[in-house]
């Protein structure tokens, strides 16, 4: 059905030439699931945006794109148009800059129907009513008139799924499609393409860092690393019996669920064959608990609320209040990592935006440093900021795309007065730069011209930037790929020690947020499911809820 044949993609800009795919050959069966796998800014993004003509006007694409006799690279745009959304259909990594925030969620995927089928609006708005059921939307019909920004990031991806899927193409691209999703969801995604795929006979290009997930999926794969690809064949061949050291390295560089590893292993260590397996033991971490619970709490919640009204319909709706945050307590140490984890739309989110006064608290109170904060003057939240941060979710819509990332991590240590001036403010924010593995020269670049992990970099440096006692954590990793992954946790760790940080660390992936926290936090419908040390909860889960979200881990093959 496809065959990329010697394909190179290059990147021209005034001082030079930068080549991100190195004459590349494969091919898609029909009904066939391929797999693509690699690290962050190895070339598998590009090479699908290559597939459906999405490449900026200065990308250099040399080699053919076979779809169906029809040469695509020599394809004019006109003719694309009706592949484009039709038959090859793309799900793209980043639903919060793929959806347009002035439109509807049902309205976009109504469009792409009303664009490309013969079929009345009412017609179609049955359809994209099924459509997000068959995705697993809850509350369908409110949706559908819901903004983008009215929703969460696992539901985000799911419109963007149902936006791919809507006019059953030949060819599916899913671009990392449930990197924004809680394993519970993931496996309902992964059981649903499958479904779609047999159902509809058509073939998927499955492009993800998450190996085990890969191999739960994948008919076949191809490693990419730097551009080339490595090694490719079988699901089975290629993930029992690894020929390179990169498929090793990505196989390994996932958080263990059954011990603790003080540094993660990185595709770096792997290839220079200096892997630190040093484990962190129960009585070490028993120690650091002892010595950090003997104080008093660095935060405490009680009884904290959030409340928001949903109107079911857009003009005289009648009025739903939705419990995003429902009566939750708990306390959080100086030093000390507390992970929080349930499925999309439990209220995580929600709780680490109430902490920071970004969203207002319907009832409940928070003290920080043994003062409330639940109400805080603009002067007195100014001072609270610059103590409480965040990293967001998604490092790109989070961004100002018109600004260098320099200006961007500068401009926060501005507003509070840190350092005398712009000249000790650069100096810093090129230490910085260095401390979270980025490059003095990275101060002067945009952010599209940076890979995901590198994104995520640049929003711990902002966070940082601060010098704050407490960062929030907002999925800070759920966009990275295992390796870069690695990579970020080893980070926070580090930083945490040389800095004295607390974190909130907010996420969907159960061994992530295992492998980084002392107490962990299950919540489910805004409410507190499960409180208790991370290793006993997974040891122990003491309710059914947990006991899912444990057992929906990819475990691979």
């Amino acid at each position: 059905m496809l065959s990329v044949q010697n394909l190179s993609i290059s990147f021209n800009s005034d001082k030079e030439k930068n080549t991100v795919v190195h004459n590349i050959s494969f091919e898609l069966q029909q009904q066939q699931i391929l797999g693509i796998v690699g690290e962050s800014g190895s070339g598998k993004s590009v090479t699908s945006l290559a597939i459906l003509g999405l490449l900026s006007n200065n990308a250099e694409v040399k080699g053919e794109i076979f779809y169906n006799d029809i040469n695509l690279t020599k394809t004019a745009e006109k003719e694309y148009q009706k592949i484009r959304g039709n038959e090859i259909s793309m799900i793209f990594q980043e639903p919060m800059s793929s959806l347009n925030p002035s439109l509807t969620c049902g309205y976009q995927v109504l469009e792409i129907l009303l664009q490309h089928k013969n079929c009345s609006k009412s017609e179609a708005k049955k359809e994209v009513i099924e459509l997000f059921n068959k995705v697993k939307l809850p509350r369908a019909e409110e949706i559908y008139n819901q903004y983008p920004h009215q929703i969460s990031g696992g539901q985000k991806q799911r419109v963007m799924i149902a936006m791919a899927i809507a006019c059953k193409p030949d060819i599916l691209i899913a671009d990392e499609p449930t990197t924004a999703l809680d394993v519970t969801v993931q496996k309902e995604i992964i059981e649903l393409l499958k479904e779609l795929q047999q159902e509809t006979e058509m073939s998927i290009i499955f492009i993800s860092h998450d190996l085990a997930l890969v191999s739960e999926i994948a008919d076949s794969v191809l490693v990419m690393y730097q551009g080339s690809i490595v090694e490719q064949g079988n699901v089975k061949q290629v993930f029992k019996n690894p020929k390179h050291d990169y498929t090793k390295a990505l196989i390994n560089s996932k958080p263990s669920l059954t011990e603790r590893i003080k540094k993660l292993p990185t595709v770096q260590d792997f290839i220079e064959q200096e892997i630190n397996d040093e484990i962190y033991t129960t009585e070490q971490r028993k120690e650091f608990h002892n010595k950090i619970y003997s104080k008093k709490p660095l935060l405490e919640v009680f009884n904290l609320a959030t409340y928001f009204n949903s109107e079911s319909s857009f003009f005289f709706g009648k009025k739903n209040v939705v419990k995003a945050v429902d009566n939750v307590s708990f306390q959080l140490y100086e030093g000390e990592t507390l992970g929080l984890v349930g499925e999309s739309g439990c209220g995580k989110t929600t709780l680490g935006r109430t902490i920071l006064h970004l969203e207002k608290a319907t009832k409940g109170e928070i003290y920080y440093n043994q003062k409330d904060v639940t109400n805080l003057s603009r002067k007195e939240l100014k001072n609270f900021r610059k103590e409480v941060q965040i990293i967001f979710q998604d490092p790109f819509s989070s961004l100002n795309p018109r600004i260098p990332v320099g200006k961007a991590i500068m401009e926060p240590m501005k507003v509070h007065g840190i350092l005398n001036s712009s000249n000790e403010r650069k100096q810093y924010v090129f230490d910085i730069l260095k401390r979270v593995g980025l490059e003095e020269e990275h101060f002067y670049r945009y952010p599209h011209e940076f890979s995901g992990g590198q994104r995520q970099r640049i929003g711990i440096a902002r966070t940082i930037a601060l010098k704050p006692k407490l960062i929030i954590c907002d999925e800070s990793v759920s966009a990275l790929d295992v390796s870069v992954q690695a990579q970020v946790l080893n980070l926070l760790n580090e930083l945490k020690q040389d800095f004295g940080f607390t974190y909130i660390f907010i996420s969907h992936d159960l061994a992530v947020v295992k492998y980084m926290s002392d107490q962990l936090v299950v919540m489910n419908k805004g409410k507190i499911e499960e409180i208790g040390d991370a290793d006993l909860i997974y040891k122990t889960p003491k309710t059914n809820y947990t006991q899912k979200l444990i057992d929906a881990i990819p475990k691979g093959i």
